[in-house]
């Protein structure tokens, strides 16, 4: 245990002050900002994508240096076991180097980027080990498997002889995690650490964390745009808007009476689980400044639109000499279910359940082994490459990570206007009009038309992905995680606009997501998904207040809830660990019987390893 004796504050941020050099002239990252991390404490900082709460983080680390930053104003006291009191904001880069990892642990919300992908991760926990506390290589191996106990990964030996990519988010995140305790730091910075993850993987990392903190006194920044995490995890919270802080609290006083006007239109923006209870059809959100504004509920028709039909996706798995295949991933197996005319049908369901393989494979983006899609009377799988694009006026997708499907040298408008270019739908300035009326529905300026995908923020990026889906008047679109990198407050715009325009324009959807009270919100069916089947389906209103399937239970009770006294405790939370979709050639599943509950509820009776 670390001596807790002096009360002293581990790190005390005063007036901090950050600059970036543009070609326009300096932007301030962080204007004024001062709060500080006592021993033992979580202290969540929340706010939006650039209000300043990964720029003050980075400060503390002196990274911000190396992304085109400059600390100009204010103080950074750091209380180092071994460095004693310092001011981080003048301390030198050696010395920067000796503090980061050994005295400041930092986990970064991308563990893809922050492993290296040519080491294994043995080398990579060994790494720090060797350099800060000078432990012979066996030392080292041994501490970095005890780390990986720790953070209870699977099969810890194993994992220390593989790759980063050889494993799944979730592990890659406490291998990440494990690495930032390994010198046993005094402040552990976490940055939006589980903001990638799935609900079930989040709710134990939060937990492991909490328990960590607990057993070792460190210090923890939490830095995060996820008030149910807020709820989860924090000790004391300090609101940021735009560089500054603008609230800081206790959790408790910031969820119950929260002071500042922005911290009130966050908290209303944040979606609660069983806030539609006894709701039968999707509403948008009241957000604040929209009060007047009449919520409908959207009933959607009982025309069928789309229907999938058995459908079956899996991708080869090649090995040996003439790299033949020898097994293969079963994605998805044996899917059936029906979308109607506005209306929305969520999959929901853990990373690799096969939910964007399901979404992909109806647009035939991957090909599907088995099954058959009809979308609107025409079958799908029976297209030629051809026929296929013109079909695909009908349907569209929207990506997950809106900076990844635009192209960066193009202006928006281009973007936007492409797909109706390419499908010749409209003629001369009718395109122009046509642009400026979607970008009017999305609720962008017109100004943005001649701007570039890197002068926007992720929000609004996703409203350029969203108008450029809707040019063609589609009349079924797959939102993929379409919502789940964006802030709250953001998010709830998008999911507003994307159920207004479902109202207006009578559009279907099949809403991609692993964010429970999102789908809550915007489904009217809901289907289930684990290991590549559909376990539970049936009307939103049935699956969420009626949860039969054993899988879907555990699920929900893995949500956070954003309100503090409603925490999860580690011992709630015990899955299992999720079987390998991989099956040797020759693998004939067992056929998919289904049960109904009630009429449209039926869970999967056929054994699907949960």
């Amino acid at each position: 245990m670390l001596d807790q004796s002096n009360d002293k504050p581990i790190a005390q941020i005063k007036g901090l002050r950050v600059e970036f050099q543009t070609k326009d002239g300096p932007v301030v990252g962080v204007e004024d900002v001062s709060f500080d991390i006592n021993p033992g404490e979580t202290v969540c900082v929340v706010g939006e994508s650039g209000s300043g709460k990964s720029v003050s983080s980075l400060s503390l680390m002196r990274l911000v240096e190396y992304g085109g930053g400059e600390i100009s104003g204010g103080q950074l006291i750091f209380d180092g076991r071994e460095v004693g009191e310092v001011n981080l904001a003048e301390t030198d880069q050696k010395k920067m180097r000796h503090i980061r990892g050994n005295e400041i642990g930092m986990i970064f919300q991308e563990p893809m980027t922050a492993l290296n992908p040519v080491f294994t991760v043995g080398r990579q926990m060994t790494e720090g080990l060797r350099l800060h506390k000078n432990l012979s290589r066996s030392q080292a191996e041994a501490r970095a498997l005890e780390l990986l106990k720790q953070v209870r990964i699977p099969e810890a030996e194993r994992r220390l002889k593989q790759y980063p990519h050889e494993l799944s988010g979730g592990m890659r995140q406490r291998v990440v995690i494990a690495m930032a305790l390994a010198c046993e730091p005094r402040l552990l910075i976490a940055d939006e650490p589980t903001t990638a993850l799935d609900v079930t993987i989040q709710a134990e990392i939060l937990a492991l964390m909490d328990r960590l903190k607990r057993e070792t006194g460190t210090a923890v920044m939490f830095i995060t745009h996820d008030m149910a995490v807020v709820a989860q995890m924090a000790d004391r919270v300090v609101v940021m808007f735009r560089g500054n802080k603008v609230e800081e609290g206790p959790v408790e006083q910031i969820f119950e009476n929260p002071q500042h006007a922005y911290t009130k239109a966050l908290l209303a923006a944040v979606p609660k689980l069983g806030e539609m209870t006894g709701k039968k059809y999707p509403e948008p959100m009241k957000l604040l400044g929209s009060e007047d504004k009449e919520i409908v509920p959207i009933k959607g028709t009982e025309e069928v639109l789309l229907t999938v039909k058995g459908l079956t996706t899996r991708f080869p798995v090649t090995g040996g000499f003439l790299r033949r295949t020898v097994a293969n991933v079963h994605a998805v197996e044996d899917i059936s279910f029906t979308i109607n005319k506005g209306q929305t049908l969520s999959l929901v369901g853990e990373s690799g359940c096969g939910k964007s393989t399901a979404g992909r494979s109806i647009l035939r983006l991957v090909e599907p082994m088995a099954g058959e899609i009809d979308l609107g009377g025409k079958d799908i799988m029976a297209l030629t490459q051809k026929e296929l694009r013109t079909a695909r006026l009908d349907m569209q997708m929207i990506f997950q990570d809106p900076f990844a499907s635009l192209n960066p040298q193009m202006q928006l408008s281009d973007q936007v206007a492409e797909p109706i270019h390419n499908f010749k739908t409209l003629k001369g300035n009718e395109i122009s009009k046509r642009v400026e009326m979607l970008f009017d529905r999305v609720e962008l300026p017109r100004s943005f038309m001649r701007r570039f995908p890197h002068e926007l923020s992720g929000g609004q990026r996703q409203r350029v992905a969203i108008a450029r889906a809707l040019a063609l008047n589609p009349k079924l679109i797959i939102a993929d995680e379409a919502v789940s990198a964006l802030d709250v407050s953001v998010q709830a715009q998008v999911l507003n606009l994307m159920m207004e325009l479902q109202a207006e324009l009578g559009l279907s959807f099949l809403f991609i997501s692993h964010d429970m009270a999102v789908v809550e919100r915007v489904s009217h069916y809901v289907g289930v998904m684990y290991l590549g089947r559909i376990v539970e389906i049936g009307p939103r209103q049935a699956v969420f207040e009626n949860p039969q399937h054993p899988y879907t239970q555990a699920l929900m009770k893995a949500v956070p809830i954003a309100d503090p006294r409603k925490r999860k405790d580690e011992k709630d939370l015990n899955f299992k660990p999720i079987p390998s979709p991989i099956h040797p050639i020759g693998y004939e599943p067992d056929p998919t019987v289904f049960r109904q509950i009630e009429p449209g509820h039926e869970i999967l009776l056929t054994d699907s390893g949960y």
